[in-house]
């Protein structure tokens, strides 16, 4: 079983730098493919990033490709994301997901069985 929690999400200005964090306490980590989406007011959940269960090569949606930088530590059972210039429509809830057998490159918010509940993150212009 996966119980993802989200942490790291604030308020910061435009241009600044955020890093979150996603921690499971599981013992599977490893074994799942992971995601960050976001979902702002009124707009439907987008991906943001991916990395595979092996720790290759993560992928980005073009919004934030060069941006933003996923990674993983399997031994300590985290991903982070980390933001750098952050711009206003970045503002949203950040959400972490896994999945097990996750088609590669995956980024079908349908497809990811296990959510966190969120971090907010607000960009202010």
């Amino acid at each position: 079983q996966v119980h993802l929690v989200e942490s790291g999400g604030g308020l910061v200005q435009a241009g600044g730098s955020l890093r979150l964090s996603c921690a499971d306490s599981g013992r599977t980590f490893r074994k799942y493919n992971m995601g960050w989406f976001r979902q702002a007011p009124g707009k439907e959940r987008e991906f943001v990033a991916g990395v595979s269960w092996s720790g290759g090569s993560p992928y980005y949606a073009d919004s934030v490709k060069g941006r933003f930088t996923m990674s993983r530590d399997n031994a300590k059972n985290l991903v982070y994301l980390q933001m750098n210039i952050l711009k206003p429509e970045d503002t949203a809830v950040y959400y972490c997901a896994a999945d097990y057998d996750l088609a590669p490159f995956g980024r079908d918010p349908r497809a990811y069985e296990f959510w966190g509940r969120g971090t907010q993150v607000t960009v202010s212009s």
